[in-house]
């Protein structure tokens, strides 16, 4: 039987301003603890007086609209995952106010086995207007919006975002499982065309992990590293860093924020990531080669800028990425498209 290895600890900084976190940690792109950063947030101090003190002061944010849920059965036993044949997910998704959902989450704590419920990911203003006025973060922009998650415990597939990220815990504790990009060949990726979340996860349960079936996490776990986070504590995830979260109590609150320091309006390489999959990857495997040798030169700049014996008012793709570029580049699209069609 294979041996895990046993997750490295996520390294801890505190007292972190955005001068620091911004030449140190995100230089670095390796995950950090931010030990309470948000401490003195109020929602903070009210998850650790009482999960009623907490919910109480939810309530003075919250209106009557219906918002986004999820829910669970419980014999998913808190896991949003896939339906055993991969076709539909595990849960279903619903509509209704803030109010019930939070008394709900109160009047779970006595049940042996809950349905897993969660509000996932909805900008503070829309959830709890005013939140974000009162709980901020001098770490990003200003700008940035942040979004919040409530739930009880359960538990999210491992899966990376196509952001950076800082996720600050309100209320509950949660563990942060975290594999390296470089990790994807051995997470198992599941289908593309249906997530849970937006982007695809990972396979393998790593709180059970089938080593028969999935071998490779193995190897994965040996590059893993792992925190867990109580109320005012935070976590900075870099840019596509595999994650998985497991909610620990029975009232969790999280507060993250996501932004992308790529130049604004360029396309989303998501996007491109898909058309390669239709365009490159059945190709014969030597023109896969030719075309993997053209993307280290002209994308990647593997052996410097691929331009650079041209002068600049020439250079056109090749030069400053601008939103006139972008137009320019489009319209080619378009016009290729169109004779492919």
């Amino acid at each position: 039987m294979t041996r895990l290895a046993t997750p490295a600890p996520i390294a801890e900084v505190h007292g972190i301003d955005r001068a620091r976190f911004d030449a140190e940690i995100r230089a670095a792109a390796k995950p950090v603890v931010l030990r309470g950063l948000a401490a003195d947030w109020p929602a903070v101090r009210a998850a650790r007086e009482s999960d009623e003190a907490l919910v109480g002061y939810l309530k003075t944010f919250s209106h009557a609209e219906p918002v986004g849920a999820i829910v669970g059965a419980p014999e998913i036993e808190g896991r949003f995952f896939y339906e055993p044949g991969l076709t539909a997910l595990n849960f279903t998704r619903g509509r209704a106010p803030l109010d019930p959902f939070l008394d709900r989450l109160l009047r779970d704590r006595a049940v042996e086995r809950p349905y897993a419920m969660a509000v996932q990911s909805i900008p503070a203003p829309d959830l709890l207007p005013g939140f974000a006025e009162t709980h901020g973060l001098d770490l990003v922009d200003p700008a940035v919006v942040p979004r919040l998650w409530l739930g009880n415990a359960i538990r999210v597939a491992t899966h990376y975002d196509l952001m950076e990220n800082i996720a600050v815990v309100v209320a509950g504790r949660r563990r942060f499982t975290l594999f390296p990009p470089d990790q994807v060949g051995n997470l198992y990726m599941g289908p593309y065309e249906l997530t849970p979340a937006g982007t695809p996860v990972s396979m393998v349960d790593p709180d059970a992990p089938d080593l028969e079936r999935y071998p490779r996490f193995a190897e994965a776990m040996a590059h893993a590293c792992e925190a867990t986070l109580e109320p005012g504590d935070a976590l900075y995830i870099p840019f596509h860093w595999w994650h998985a979260v497991a909610s620990l109590a029975p009232v969790n609150v999280l507060c993250n924020y996501w932004w992308d320091p790529a130049p604004p309006g360029m396309p989303n390489p998501y996007d491109a990531l898909l058309l390669s999959l239709f365009a490159l990857r059945t190709l014969p495997e030597d023109q896969r080669q030719v075309w993997r040798t053209m993307f280290d030169h002209l994308v990647f700049q593997t052996g410097g800028d691929p331009a650079a014996h041209l002068p600049a008012h020439v250079r056109g793709v090749f030069g400053v990425a601008d939103l006139d570029g972008l137009e320019r580049m489009r319209v080619t699209l378009l016009q290729s498209l169109g004779r492919t069609g």
